[in-house]
């Protein structure tokens, strides 16, 4: 049996045909121009055409970028999609002839990994996405949690700082705002900035414009021992644990797999995160400690968790928390 995955963002569409192992047998991409739920839908229902030539498929499945109602019907409120209140389930189902699911991304990429990837051998897997935010998704009993309303996992959300920075959302204080791809690249700005020789190299990754530097050069310069660097990622690991620390009082975890770009610091970024998770763990020295695991499926988690997804729910089984 074979489904197909699309992952859904503001500006693409990343399609996969998945089979029932979770292995990518084929794959396809579009650009959607403007967001619109009109786009978005066309853009899809081309995708799924393509790739589904000539292949028996049972269902799909959509990783959505925003708020997905519990049904997998509705994007109730997706941003950066031009979406609110979208029935996307009905608008695809009357372009392509199969079934289609709507899940949140994160949620869709935590199910890939729990199936497939890093979470594979975990009942309880708490996954975390740093990138330009913080995403997350939560799986219980070996089952998708979602909540009342199928918003649960908005982790990056979560606030620990009281007043701190302002936030997209319009709060203050988020972890997002500390334990981020941007929080990372906004550290880094400041310090190129300061003019300290600390920053030398620094400033030289961006021709000496702090504003034009990008975070995969603090990831190599860290990698060849630039010393600011590290302290940069030992920063962001102190509060990425700290987050995970807070989440483990509530969710009790026996994994904690960390995805999204900047994992790919590697222990640069895990070993501060691990260290600083043990101090601030709840009851620490007398329970067991999750696991700290990179994401192994990286970008294609969404597609195949969404795949997965529409696989279970078309051969009634369901991810369903």
């Amino acid at each position: 049996m074979t489904t197909i995955g699309l992952d859904v963002g503001g500006t693409k569409i990343a399609g996969a045909l998945v089979d029932e192992d979770g292995k990518v047998l084929a794959r396809a991409r579009r650009e959607t121009g403007i967001p619109s739920a009109e786009s978005v839908a066309s853009a899809s229902a081309d995708l799924v055409r393509e790739l589904a030539q000539h292949q028996d498929v049972k269902g799909v499945g959509m990783a959505v970028a925003g708020f997905v109602d519990k049904s997998g019907a509705h994007v109730v409120y997706g941003t950066n999609l031009g979406m609110q209140d979208e029935p996307m389930k009905q608008r695809m189902e009357s372009l392509i002839d199969y079934p289609v699911i709507l899940d949140n991304d994160a949620n869709a990429a935590a199910w890939g990994e729990f199936q497939f990837g890093a979470g594979r051998d975990s009942d309880d897997m708490l996954l975390v996405t740093v990138g330009t935010g913080i995403g997350g998704g939560i799986v219980v009993d070996q089952r998708l949690l979602r909540g009342a309303y199928g918003f649960a996992a908005e982790i990056g959300h979560m606030r620990v700082v009281v007043d701190g920075p302002q936030c997209g959302c319009g709060n203050r204080g988020c972890w997002e705002m500390y334990a981020s791809g941007s929080a990372l690249l906004r550290s880094a700005k400041e310090l190129a900035s300061s003019g300290t020789p600390h920053a030398a190299r620094l400033r030289e990754a961006c021709g000496g414009r702090p504003k034009d530097l990008k975070g995969q050069a603090i990831t190599e310069l860290a990698k060849k021992g630039d010393l600011a660097c590290i302290e940069l990622l030992e920063d962001l690991g102190h509060w990425l644990g700290e987050g995970c620390a807070s989440m483990t009082a509530i969710l009790d975890p026996d994994m904690i797999v960390i995805g999204g770009g900047v994992v790919e610091a590697g222990n640069l970024l895990l070993d501060p995160a691990r260290h600083a998770y043990g101090r601030q763990l709840t009851a620490r020295g007398h329970r067991p400690v999750a696991r700290f695991v990179p994401a192994a499926l990286g970008n294609d988690a969404g597609m195949i968790g969404a795949a997965a997804i529409a696989a279970e729910v078309y051969d009634g089984a369901g991810a369903d928390a």
